[in-house]
This record gives C-alpha cells, sequence and structure tokens, in this order.
C-alpha cells in the first residue's frame, strides 16, 4: 500500500487512539518530569481522543480535511504540558497534509517534520529527552529513509522503531528520569500512538480496553521499577 486514503486514516486515528487509551495507567506511572503528578497518560489520551472523536466523524476521503479536523479537536481538547505539546505535533502534521486527498509515504514523512517544528517552536524552553526528542529523532529517521514509492506500512515500521529507540536514550538525556529509574512519559505515549498507527496499517487494528497486543514495548518491563520507585515519593 503506498497511500493512505481519509478512511484508512480515521482507522490508524482510532487505532493509536485506543492504543495509547488502553496504556495510559502505564504511561502514567512513568510520569517524573516536569512534574510527578501521574497523570500524563491520562492527559494524553484525554487530548488525543477530543481530536480524534471528531475527526472519524468526517464524511470526506480526504486526508487532509481529517488531519485538519484532528488538529482542531486536540487544541480544544489540549490538557497538561504533555496535552498542549501532542496538540501542537498534530497541528503541524495537519498543516503538512493540506489540501492532500490522499498520503504517501513521503506526505506523511515532510508533515510529521513539520510537526516537529511547530511543537519545538510552541515551547518556550524546549527539554531534550521528552516527548519532542523522540518525534524529532523519529521523524528524521524516515526522512532520512523514505523513498518514492515506499510501502506505508515500511515507512511506519521505520517510525516506530526510531521512536522506541530514542525512547530508551531518555533517560541518558534528562538526569531525573534516569535518577528515577524511568523512560520519558509523553515519549512513552507518543510511541503508543504511533504503535496504534503502524498495527492499523498491518490490519491489526487495537481495539479499546483489549490487552497489549504487543510485547517488545519499552514501557512494560520497567512498570515495576516505575511504581516501586514513586511510592516513596
Amino acid at each position: 500500500m503506498e497511500r493512505i486514503s481519509g478512511k484508512l486514516f480515521k482507522d490508524m486515528l482510532a487505532s493509536g487512539m485506543n492504543n495509547l487509551t488502553n496504556h495510559s495507567a502505564e504511561v502514567d506511572s512513568l510520569n517524573v518530569f516536569p512534574v510527578p503528578d501521574g497523570d500524563t497518560g491520562t492527559n494524553m489520551s484525554l487530548t488525543f481522543s477530543s481530536g480524534v472523536n471528531d475527526a472519524i466523524k468526517v464524511e470526506e476521503d480526504h486526508v487532509g480535511k481529517v488531519a485538519k479536523v484532528l488538529s482542531r479537536g486536540l487544541l480544544m481538547g489540549a490538557r497538561g504540558n504533555s496535552g498542549v505539546i501532542l496538540s501542537q505535533i498534530f497541528r503541524g502534521f495537519a498543516q503538512g497534509l493540506k489540501g492532500k486527498i490522499e498520503a504517501t509515504a513521503q506526505d506523511i514523512s515532510d508533515a510529521l517534520l513539520m510537526g516537529k517544528e511547530v511543537a519545538y517552536k510552541a515551547v518556550m524552553r524546549p527539554v531534550e529527552g521528552t516527548i519532542l526528542t523522540v518525534i524529532r529523532e523519529s521523524s528524521q529517521a524516515l526522512a532520512d529513509s523514505v523513498y518514492p514509492d515506499m510501502p506505508l506500512d515500511e515507512a511506519l515500521d521505520i517510525l516506530l522503531k526510531e521512536a522506541r529507540e530514542s525512547l530508551k536514550r531518555t533517560p541518558n538525556l534528562l538526569p531525573v528520569l534516569k535518577e528515577a529509574g524511568v523512560v520519558d512519559s509523553g515519549g512513552a505515549g507518543l510511541c503508543k500512538i504511533i504503535e496504534g498507527f503502524d498495527l492499523a496499517l498491518h490490519n491489526q487494528i487495537v481495539e479499546k480496553n483489549m490487552p497489549n497486543v504487543v510485547s517488545d514495548s519499552v514501557v512494560e518491563p520497567i512498570i515495576g521499577n516505575v511504581q516501586a520507585s514513586l511510592e516513596h515519593k
């Protein structure tokens, strides 16, 4: 498959939303930066759901128009720092897909780079080792690998692989994460969204409240350590 239709894009959005929602408690448990209040997963889930629930109602089979409605819904429903940054990523993403009836791997790559740019500009003092790093490194990895007529599942595989690798590196960039023995919660939430997108392109659309269908996630192995580290805070 070399092009995403508006209908398929809505399936990807629903899959990403459900995957994040199903793992929001796990993402919450990673939350030690900027404030250890344990709500990053919840805020990101509520924010993304706000946009997706609007986007899937778009009747036209038009990627650009679905992305525009998604962006508006995220902006209106943004909660917390993580939700605001997520809304900015998809604001730029929507700008990159403006006017596109369908989207190729190159289009998705360009839109993700735009999302990264908008998100960085929206933050007064960008901090590396956060969701910003994950979107920057993963979008750049795809941009470096994309080629004409690239299959979309291959493109999303590359994006997801680098997002996970970037997430693993976040403790090396942000001392508070290393001290707590966790990865960045916002980055983990973004990985769950990308994971849901990728699964949809592999005909495995994630349903809400279903068990995790991906066994190599970087989140699960450290949940026990995270919970233990937060109990004494």
